[in-house]
């Protein structure tokens, strides 16, 4: 297995509970936790309920407020690797270089920066939220203050009294923005696309909610599934229905009035597209911060960074010592892609710019056998939780492997027609959906133009037909290797 986030420790944990154990979770980090072991910039905090956010095999009760911030959801990740005793099955600092299908063994082999490993089965758990995309700006090369992208924070850089510019509007600007406002000397915001913002209905649970949780785990569990059911409802308006998220844009707007009193600030932060189009954000703080006279928005767009400060597209150049880079991440085109190779030799990331990310149920792929992807094209959510998506991939490919045990099946490989009728499906759906009717243009979309991240349905759906290892979609191979 390739990483060490939510989505492979859930997969090791499961391995352990059919009682497997010859396996091993390659980690490049050294320690579990993925994007959230990473994402230590100020603010950091999860989007969807506390409650939701966790695995269904092992609810926390510990969770201290409705939305968690970072340091507590690492805690609860590292907390479960502990707790399941899949740590042994884990080799840290190891970054996989190369991985190659070998057809006359039927085995992957891997190259790693710890040495070289094979393997029957791939399980590709290396997110999407874990390769920072940085933007190619003139000149950003020459800059003499800090930079650094806020995946990669550099805790050992003081900004307090600093002039700070965050480059990004997206999930983690917004965090990142109200953060800092206030402890640094100016702090100059870049935006090239304004996001809609929602209420964060966020709290502190009281002690009574607390020790309800913790000696009543029924009571926890219905909280969660009432939770799960409000969310899921909100996949009509953005999959099915796109006109009944009019009235989820009102809201938007109207907070946005309530917030920014200045007509002139309000309209730079107005979307021009329809809600859901991009991702929805929550923030509390966000818009206020604008009301400070240390914060600035710029919106004429970045033309070049000098030394010591940054120059806009209107001529005006802005004085800097420190810039972050909340730019996102490489989602359709990760370089891990790069680094995979299927029978015929080409790498995934060859083969997604040949016919795009094509994907079977988010988890096969032609042409590279006995390899399963968590966390793969078209699983995102825009309304729920992905560990909800996690879990029912890991179903799909326990039950895979499971499979290939019982049969004394030597290879599995989906068949290009499976996927490419799963794939019209998927663009059917899609096509009605908002994140393609919005109008606009975002990460969901790959160098196709086609959505490839996004899942076009309910979540529960997804769980159905994941539910079950469908060999009739796959190629198998029982004869034994020469």
């Amino acid at each position: 297995m390739i990483g060490s986030g939510l989505a492979g420790l859930a997969a090791a944990v499961r391995f352990r509970k059919e009682g497997w154990d010859d396996f091993l979770v390659l980690e490049r980090g050294h320690h579990v936790g993925g994007t959230w072991r990473d994402n230590t910039y100020p603010g950091a905090a999860c989007d969807v309920p506390s409650h939701l956010y966790s695995y269904s095999f092992a609810l926390n009760p510990n969770w201290t407020r409705s939305f968690s911030v970072q340091s507590e959801i690492q805690d609860y990740i590292i907390d479960v690797a502990r707790r399941y005793k899949v740590y042994g099955k884990h080799v840290f600092g190891c970054e996989v270089l190369s991985a190659r299908w070998i057809d006359g063994s039927a085995r992957w082999e891997l190259e790693t920066s710890r040495g070289r490993f094979t393997a029957d089965v791939l399980v590709g758990a290396f997110g999407a939220l874990c390769e920072p995309s940085l933007p190619d700006i003139r000149g950003i090369d020459s800059f003499e203050g800090h930079v650094f992208h806020s995946s990669r924070w550099d805790g050992g850089v003081d900004l307090t009294d600093k002039r700070v510019a965050v480059i990004g509007t997206g999930a983690s600007g917004i965090q990142i923005v109200p953060a800092i406002a206030g402890k640094v000397a100016e702090l100059d915001v870049y935006q090239r696309t304004a996001a809609w913002i929602l209420p964060r209905l966020d709290r502190r649970y009281s002690t009574p909610e607390r020790l309800a949780h913790q000696y009543f785990p029924h009571y926890q569990r219905l909280l969660r599934g009432a939770i799960y059911w409000a969310h899921e409802a909100q996949a009509i308006g953005l999959a099915k229905y796109p006109r009944l998220m009019k009235p989820v844009e009102l809201l938007a707007r109207m907070k946005l009035r309530r917030e920014v009193p200045d007509p002139a600030l309000r309209r730079r932060l107005t979307p021009d597209y329809g809600i859901g189009c991009k991702r929805i954000l929550i923030s509390n703080n966000y818009y206020p911060a604008f009301l400070r006279d240390d914060v600035s928005l710029i919106t004429s767009g970045i033309s070049e960074i000098r030394e010591n400060s940054i120059v806009t597209a209107d001529g005006e150049v802005r004085e800097t010592d420190a810039i972050v880079l909340a730019t996102g991440f490489h989602v359709t085109d990760s370089p891990t892609y790069r680094r995979i190779h299927g029978k015929d030799g080409r790498s995934l990331g060859e083969v997604f710019d040949d016919v795009g990310r094509q994907c079977y149920k988010g988890t096969a792929i032609a042409n590279f056998p006995n390899m399963f992807l968590l966390v793969g094209p078209n699983t995102g959510l825009g309304h729920n939780s992905m560990i909800y998506m996690i879990e029912s991939q890991v179903n799909y490919v326990v039950d895979a492997i499971a499979t290939m045990e019982r049969g004394r099946i030597r290879s599995v490989e989906v068949r290009e027609q499976a996927q490419e009728g799963f794939r019209k499906v998927l663009q059917r759906k899609l096509s009605r959906s908002v994140w393609n009717t919005g109008g606009c243009s975002s990460w969901y979309l790959d160098k196709h133009g086609a959505n490839t991240t996004m899942w076009p349905d309910f979540s529960f759906e997804f769980r159905r037909i994941t539910r079950r290892f469908d060999e009739d979609a796959y190629h198998i191979s029982t004869e034994e290797p020469s």
